[in-house]
């Protein structure tokens, strides 16, 4: 048994194991309650479901689910190695677990759950060779009953986030559907050999400028080349043809010509959003940034209209987006203004464990 497994207190009758194939169903079911319960729809991607649980996104994720005497399965704890100095902690509980159990043991099961992913943590730690790391674990602002566990359990809520959904019509398809950027400012799509492969240079030019444009932001983390591009791709709804490239060219090298040089401005990447009630697929963009030697230059909006561009091209209809509500640019009111509004918020709640 392992130290965390020590921990894994649960009722007389329930058991805590690894997640196996098939569970997947059953998850799909647990985290889809969970999120129309907080947010009134439970659409999500099933396939990302799976990767997590048992496919390519279970490399770097340490987990458990609890079933009940029926081998139902009622909840699901995993924790995700990263990056450097964090690690995400994710607890998914069935709404019905309080019909299931008494209150003094819906909560006693939820603290071993949060006390195993403490334990878990503890190895990466070990392995990537520190004192100490940031366990962080995402709750809906409306979730009461979550909000509770993780402050029980030592968390505490640092930052607020706005979900924010926009529309796309048809029309904004056409060329001529947004103003050009401004000049000195061309977005372009990242390259790729024949074979559709994208071209290292430039996954890394986009990693670059990611890395640059949120430093000064809200509990940034530098993350490797490697595990950016890996964690991107264990997402089911990544495509290498939804990265694009913002390029800057100074004004006093625009008259040079072919000799005239480029420097990076900043990048977006966006991923496909599963179908919607009405069965029509979205985009969600995963990462926006803007160099800070590029801002001010429009450089955000030329790359959020390439994306709807895109979307509409694609015939999806919506693109969503997560933006920190005390963004230090003022990003969530460029968003309102380019036509996105709030569908729901969560709230990020961080506990520093030492070994």
């Amino acid at each position: 048994m392992s130290a965390a497994d020590a921990v894994a207190w649960c009722p007389p009758g329930w058991t805590w194991r690894t997640p196996r194939p098939d569970d997947v169903d059953a998850l799909i079911r647990l985290r889809a309650g969970q999120q129309e319960r907080m947010t009134g729809s439970g659409r999500l991607d099933p396939e990302l479901v799976r990767s997590e649980a048992v496919g390519t996104g279970s490399w770097t994720r340490r987990q458990r689910v609890v079933a009940d005497p029926d081998d139902v399965v009622r909840a699901w704890i995993q924790v995700h190695d990263r990056a450097a100095g964090r690690v995400g902690v994710d607890l998914t509980a069935d709404p019905a677990l309080g019909a299931l159990l008494s209150a003094g043991d819906t909560d006693r099961l939820a603290a071993a759950l949060l006390a195993w992913a403490a334990a878990a943590a503890e190895p990466v730690i070990r392995l990537r060779g520190l004192e100490s790391t940031q366990l962080s674990a995402i709750a809906y602002a409306d979730d009461d009953r979550q909000r509770r566990w993780l402050a029980a359990a030592g968390y505490a809520c640092v930052r607020t986030w706005l979900e924010m959904v926009r529309p796309v019509t048809a029309a904004e398809a056409a060329p001529d559907a947004f103003p050009p950027p401004r000049p000195g400012v061309h977005v372009r799509a990242v390259r790729t050999h024949p074979d559709g492969l994208p071209l290292a240079d430039d996954l890394q030019l986009v990693h670059q400028v990611l890395e640059e444009s949120f430093v000064d932001h809200f509990n940034s983390y530098r993350e490797s080349f490697s595990e950016f591009v890996q964690r991107l791709r264990e997402d089911p709804g990544h495509r290498w043809d939804h990265w694009w490239l913002a390029m800057i060219t100074d004004a006093d090298a625009e008259d040079q010509g072919d000799d005239r040089t480029e420097r990076i401005g900043g990048a977006v990447v966006s991923t496909v959003l599963a179908p919607d009630a009405a069965g029509v697929e979205g985009s969600y963009i995963d990462y926006i940034g803007v160099h800070r030697s590029a801002r001010g230059r429009g450089v955000a909006k030329a790359l959020l209209h390439t994306v709807i561009t895109d979307t509409a091209a694609r015939g999806r209809n919506r693109v969503a987006l997560e933006v920190d509500a005390d963004s230090p640019t003022g990003a969530d009111g460029l968003y309102r203004s380019l036509g996105w509004e709030t569908a729901y918020r969560t709230e990020s709640w961080h506990r520093t464990l030492a070994l």
